[in-house]
């Protein structure tokens, strides 16, 4: 395996805040519920949570966004949401967070996501979604097409962000990794099971262990399964990259070459998982923009994480904690 050279990784950092991504996803809303625990229902077998306060973060596509801008990259959120008063809270926290709206379409058909999360102790109880999981309409995507047809020109890199809840169509994929080939605009892949074999020519492809096991119907059980089923997938979808997660295993790297690097976990504490692949996602696609290899980007992504999951909740990583984490390493 090559050497890292952390002084030149640190170096790629500033260089963020001259790139503009678009992250086309899944809109929504991460709710957490805070309480705490003491006593078990009358009505049935179950704890009582004691509510004792709660809070609304940006989820989904609009997490890697919110990652995106905390790495100081230009960011344009792309995606639907419902006619509701979730989708004009989820708005209002966009526009607050200081991201632009004009790729943000309503849908009056359509439910905005929000998942809460019941937390009593610093321990998830119990995860609520409430959601529309239809494909948009065919009007839906064209407006969203039209603006990205408008953007790409503009973009370094294009980030798809697939929760499989109805955004991201066979059609919709294929039309925008069309478009950002003609711009040359690097495109990452943050894929789920429904669409997964419909993003070909990507630049990079992050499924994690389950998913990847689920679309190559294979169970991988050990690194050699693992850079056999990334191989497999890469040609499969004719792809330049594939980077799969593997949770406290760290990842696996496979690349144009069919070379791969293994790369362990950074992780020292892990209190909370929900937003670490939107952060691996977000900082990988940041690297690439600036000039990193593929190779630079995995490992960048790989710090970030670690940095994320010591944290409850899904919290953007801060580039300054990144930097120091890199520089602290031994070259």
């Amino acid at each position: 395996m090559a050497a890292i050279d952390f002084h030149r990784l640190s170096k790629y950092i500033p260089q963020f805040k001259n790139k503009k991504i678009a992250v086309l996803g899944d809109l929504m809303i991460d709710q957490y519920t805070w309480g705490t625990i003491q006593r078990i229902s009358p009505e049935a077998p179950v704890p009582i949570v004691e509510v004792q306060n709660q809070s609304n973060s940006l989820g989904g596509a609009a997490n890697v966004a919110n990652n995106l801008q905390s790495l100081g990259v230009e960011v344009i959120p792309t995606g639907v949401i419902g006619d509701d008063d979730e989708g004009q809270e989820l708005i209002n926290m966009i526009t607050d967070a200081g991201f632009t709206k004009d790729g943000i379409f309503i849908d009056g058909t359509r439910r905005t996501t929000i998942k809460t999360r019941i937390i009593a102790h610093n321990q998830h109880v119990v995860r609520i979604d409430r959601e529309s999981k239809n494909n948009i309409s065919p009007k839906t995507a064209r407006l969203i097409l039209e603006f990205l047809e408008s953007e790409m020109p503009k973009l370094d890199a294009l980030i798809l962000e697939d929760y499989n809840k109805g955004l991201l169509t066979r059609n919709l994929i294929r039309e925008v990794i069309a478009l950002a080939h003609k711009n040359d605009v690097i495109t990452t892949v943050d894929p789920k099971f429904n669409h997964f074999l419909d993003y070909k020519g990507v630049t990079l492809f992050k499924p994690n262990r389950k998913e990847t096991e689920e679309a190559t119907a294979q169970i991988i059980h050990n690194i050699d399964d693992c850079v056999t089923a990334a191989i497999s997938l890469r040609n499969k979808l004719q792809c330049e990259n594939i980077l799969i997660t593997l949770g406290e295993e760290g990842m696996v790297l496979v690349d144009k070459n069919d070379q791969f690097t293994q790369i362990p976990t950074q992780a020292k504490k892990v209190h909370d998982v929900s937003g670490a692949g939107d952060t691996v996602i977000s900082t990988l696609t940041a690297c690439l923009t600036a000039g990193a290899s593929i190779f630079e980007a995995a490992h960048m992504a790989n710090f970030a994480a670690s940095i994320v999951i010591a944290e409850i909740g899904a919290v953007p990583i801060d580039p300054q904690k990144l930097q120091h984490v890199i520089l602290e390493q031994k070259s």
